[in-house]
């Protein structure tokens, strides 16, 4: 249950002004609200499945080495924090290639966050949790994290058609990232 809470929290936070979060609300103007989060939903899960495989995996084999583990997730995390604040955009080439879609448009929808997934910070980041954490509850956890902010995006996109406040964002999930990377490398040091 704790690697389920955990993968979500820091997924949805990770997943906030991200540009797959932009590609939600930029299909959720094009396409019906349910379509786009059953594509999302469908290419997210695929996505993170394979990404605590290969968290796990590396977990597993460095079991014994534990809190160097620990400081090296601490490390990315607080990567993930300068990451967050530089930024993702969704580019005009981006939001071509969505518009010009044609076909099923949760097939559509699946295909381009799969693609824009892989590599990203939000795979990344729950590789890194899976290295710690049980996979089935960090692959649950970071695709109902994941699904969450997106769906919100979806809902925003559908309505408003305008953009989260994007600094607040940008600066709250920053801040969260590197407290979850200090508190790793503490705890990996052996300073708590």
């Amino acid at each position: 249950m704790y690697a389920f809470l955990l993968s979500t929290a820091v997924i949805f936070v990770a997943e906030l002004g991200d540009k797959s979060q932009l590609m939600a609300m930029t299909f959720a103007t094009r396409y019906r609200a349910r379509d786009v989060l059953i594509g999302l939903t469908a290419a997210t899960a695929i996505v993170h499945l394979a990404s605590v495989g290969i968290g796990y995996a590396i977990g597993d084999a460095f079991g014994d080495y534990q809190g160097t583990i620990e400081v090296c997730a601490g490390i990315a995390f607080l990567g993930f924090a300068l990451w967050t604040l530089r930024g993702d955009e969704l580019t005009e080439a981006d939001e071509r290639k969505a518009a010009s879609a044609t076909g099923r448009a949760i097939l559509v929808v699946g295909v381009f966050f799969f693609l824009a997934e892989l590599g990203d910070k939000t795979m990344l980041a729950t590789i890194t949790l899976a290295t710690q954490e049980g996979w089935f509850g960090t692959w649950l956890g970071s695709t109902v994290g994941m699904v969450a902010a997106d769906a919100l995006a979806i809902g925003v996109g559908a309505v408003l058609g305008k953009k989260l406040p994007e600094r607040v964002i940008k600066y709250g999930a920053a801040a969260l990232f590197a407290l979850f990377g200090l508190l790793l490398v503490v705890s990996g040091a052996g300073w708590i």
